[in-house]
C-alpha cells in the first residue's frame, strides 16, 4: 500500500444515504468529507421506515452527494483508490441502490471494492476520532435495529458476536415507547429530552435477562421486549385510573433500565474476556443517560470508554470509510465486482 491511500464510503442501509472520504495514512487515517442526505422527514408520517420510499430517495440522491462530498474535500474521482460499500445488513433496496453505484464506479474507476459489515462499521468509525484499536477491545453498537456486543481482536478480520437483542434493539424500543407516550417519529432524541427532566427512580422498570438464572443461556444478550410492555401497562392503568401521566418520570425510568442493562452486561463482558477497552456505537449510543452511566461504570471498573461523537453514531458514509481502510491496511482481500447484498449479514463476516 503507498504512503496515503484515499478510500471512499458509501452507506444506504436504511434511510441515510452516506458519502465519506478517508485518506489512510500509516499511523492514522483521516476524514476529509462526510457527506450525509437524509430521508427520514419522509418516513415520519407512517411511524416507521418505508423501504419503497428509502430506495427512491437513495437513486435520486447517490449522485447529487457523491458530487457535495467530491467538493467540498477537493478531490477528484479519478484520485480515489479503493471504494468501501455497506453490503449488509440492512434493507435489500437500499442496500442495492448503494452497492449498484459502489460497483459502477469501481469498474469504471478500474479499483477495488469492497463490501463491507454496516454494523462493524458502527464501531470502525471511532479509529477516525479516537486512533487506531489497541489489540483487544469490545463493542457494543446499539441502534434501532440492531443491539450488539462484538469481542473485536482485529476490525478488519476477526470478530466474534458474543450477544445480541432477543426481540427488540435498544433504540426500537425507544421508537415504540415514544410512540404509545404520544412523541414524534423517531422516539430515541425526544425520549432522551424529555428523560432530563424527570426521575429515573420514579418507576422501577424491570431489567431484561439479568437474573440469575439467565446467566448461563444468555449472559451478553438483551431483550427490551417485556420492558416495553411494562411501560406500556403502567401508562394503561394510570389512564385507566383517569390520572395524568409523568411523561418525564416515565421517560427518565424507561431510559435509565435500558441503560444500565445495556452497561453492566457489557462491563461483565470486558471483565469476562479480560479486554481493558470498550468501543460504544451506532445511533443509540447517542443517548445521554447511556453515555453517562458507561462513563460511570468504565471509571469504576478501570475500563477505557471510547464513544464518538453524537455525528458519527448515526449511519453515515465515514463508517464504512473507516472499516474499508482497515480492510486496506490488513490486507484484506477485495470482494468480486458481482458481490450480492446480505440484509441479514452475520457479524461475524466483516467483508464479503
Amino acid at each position: 500500500m503507498p504512503d496515503t491511500t484515499l478510500v471512499l464510503g458509501i452507506e444506504t442501509s436504511c434511510d441515510e444515504t452516506g458519502v465519506a472520504l478517508v485518506r489512510v495514512g500509516a499511523d492514522s487515517d483521516e476524514l476529509l468529507v462526510d457527506a450525509v442526505a437524509s430521508s427520514v422527514d419522509e418516513h415520519a408520517r407512517f411511524g416507521g421506515i418505508i423501504p419503497e420510499i428509502a430506495s427512491r430517495a437513495h437513486l435520486e440522491a447517490m449522485v447529487p452527494t457523491l458530487q457535495r462530498a467530491l467538493s467540498e474535500a477537493d478531490v477528484d474521482l479519478g484520485e480515489v483508490d479503493a471504494i468501501a460499500v455497506t453490503a449488509g445488513p440492512g434493507l435489500v433496496g437500499p442496500l442495492t441502490v448503494g452497492a449498484a453505484a459502489a460497483k459502477a464506479l469501481a469498474v469504471g474507476l478500474g479499483i477495488p471494492v469492497f463490501g463491507v459489515n454496516h454494523v462493524i462499521g458502527h464501531a470502525a468509525v471511532d479509529e477516525l476520532v479516537h486512533g487506531r484499536f489497541p489489540e483487544r477491545v469490545m463493542a457494543l453498537v446499539v441502534s434501532g435495529g440492531h443491539s450488539s456486543l462484538l469481542l473485536v481482536d482485529d476490525i478488519a478480520s476477526d470478530v466474534t458476536e458474543l450477544g445480541h437483542t432477543l426481540d427488540d434493539a435498544a433504540g426500537e424500543a425507544f421508537d415504540k415507547v415514544g410512540r404509545l407516550l404520544g412523541l414524534p417519529y423517531p422516539g430515541g432524541p425526544h425520549i432522551d429530552r424529555l428523560a432530563r427532566e424527570g426521575d429515573p427512580t420514579a418507576i422501577r422498570f424491570p431489567r431484561g435477562l439479568t437474573a440469575a438464572k439467565d446467566q448461563a443461556t444468555h449472559a451478553h444478550d438483551f431483550s427490551f421486549s417485556g420492558l416495553k410492555t411494562a411501560v406500556a401497562r403502567w401508562v394503561e392503568a394510570r389512564q385507566d385510573a383517569g390520572e395524568e401521566i409523568p411523561l418525564p418520570d416515565v421517560a427518565a425510568s424507561f431510559a435509565a433500565a435500558v441503560a444500565d442493562v445495556l452497561t453492566a452486561k457489557t462491563i461483565a463482558a470486558c471483565r469476562r474476556h479480560d479486554v481493558g477497552t470498550l468501543v460504544i456505537g451506532g445511533g443509540f449510543s447517542a443517548n445521554s443517560q447511556l453515555r453517562e452511566l458507561a462513563a460511570q461504570r468504565c471509571a469504576e471498573a478501570g475500563i477505557a470508554v471510547r464513544i464518538p461523537p453524537i455525528r458519527y453514531c448515526t449511519d453515515n458514509g465515514a463508517m464504512i470509510a473507516a472499516l474499508g481502510a482497515a480492510a486496506l491496511r490488513r490486507g484484506v482481500r477485495p470482494s468480486a465486482l458481482d458481490l450480492p447484498v446480505d440484509s441479514s449479514m452475520p457479524l461475524t463476516t466483516v467483508t464479503l
